[in-house]
């Protein structure tokens, strides 16, 4: 395991380096920077912050009548700009990609390629973006993982063998939940006792 967070390390640095040679690799990232790459690398892998977006409208307009896209689209946007979510994000993706290109040692290799029931390294990394938004967020990232709807199933889909989605397909239900936790959080409509 230590062996995989140094290939890690080195790799995210090596892409921040990529990005800009005259940046000292060893200076921790702009939170902005950060945020830019997050938002980057969610694009290159197929991930767009409206697909998120309507997760999270299907997850709460039971409970928010008003509720719009673009208020989803909103908190989406609220939850990545976390730097805890960059974080998470960063590091799921480039452990996809890694093992795409074969890159991460046996056994590991193979358990992230076939996303393998029993590991759930995948759901704790996910979990800590849920963590930021509280047991609301938690329970909609378990409903979400069980029954993988739209964008995460297709993320899900193991059909082409070239494409590892292993952290991204628990990385994007968990921002979903966290918007939907949030906009829970935001409307005080939702508990009886508040009104």
């Amino acid at each position: 395991m230590l062996n995989l967070i140094r290939v890690l390390i080195y790799h995210l640095t090596n892409s921040f380096d990529n990005e800009n040679n005259k940046e000292d690799s060893a200076v921790v990232q702009s939170s902005s920077k950060l945020h830019k790459v997050a938002l980057e690398r969610l694009k290159e892998r197929g991930v767009s912050l409206e697909e998120i977006a309507e997760l999270v409208y299907d997850l709460q307009k039971p409970y928010i009548a008003d509720i719009s896209m673009e208020i989803c689209i909103e908190n989406v946007r609220s939850v990545i700009k976390k730097r805890e979510v960059q974080n998470t994000i960063l590091t799921g993706i480039e452990l996809d990609v890694l093992c795409e290109q074969g890159k991460l040692s046996s056994p590991l290799q193979e358990i992230i390629q076939e996303d393998e029931g029993l590991y759930g390294i995948d759901e704790i990394l996910a979990l800590s973006i849920v963590n930021v938004y509280g047991s609301i967020g938690f329970t909609n990232y378990g409903f979400l993982d069980k029954t993988k709807p739209k964008l995460i199933s297709k993320l899900d889909d193991h059909q082409n063998k070239d494409q590892t989605h292993t952290f991204l397909d628990d990385i994007v239900g968990a921002i979903a939940a966290a918007a939907a936790s949030r906009l829970a959080h935001d409307d005080p409509g939702i508990s009886d006792i508040m009104k």
